[in-house]
């Protein structure tokens, strides 16, 4: 039977652009960093959660051919896949500490529904909600 999710796949332009914003930036680090040939099998984790990986992975050969792997791209630039969700315990403290490492935000610090939430890009154009941990009074 199913042991539950393990890894969830980005697809970014550059994975070593992807890695330095997931790393340098947002603060998780390295899981896997394997290649087979041109093929690489890049994934990172949030440092409290070491059984969920997520993989920053670039549209093409062996998966993809060229035409589908320019498509995922553009897809991807215009912000058009589902966002990701990050939570933290302090939104507006977050999106400052971020903001001041050149993450792009798409939306400041908005409260609503009980709590607080921002938008922001990776390089690839990946959007991520950045919500406030519920039951959080900051």
């Amino acid at each position: 039977m199913s042991q539950g999710i393990n890894v969830v796949g980005l697809y970014v332009n550059d994975q070593d652009e992807a890695l330095a914003f997931y790393v340098g930036k947002l603060g998780f680090r390295v899981h896997t960093d394997v290649r087979n040939g041109a093929y690489r099998w890049l994934t990172v984790q949030h440092p409290e959660q070491p059984s969920f990986q997520l993989g920053l992975f670039t549209p093409g050969p062996p998966v993809h051919d060229e035409a589908t792997a320019q498509t995922l791209r553009a897809i991807v630039a215009k912000g058009a896949m589902p966002p990701l969700v990050l939570t933290v315990a302090d939104c507006r403290a977050s999106y400052g500490q971020l903001q001041s490492l050149g993450v792009e935000f798409t939306q400041e610090p908005v409260e609503r529904f009980g709590s607080i939430d921002a938008g922001f890009r990776d390089p690839a154009g990946n959007g991520w909600k950045m919500i406030q941990a519920a039951g959080s009074s900051k």
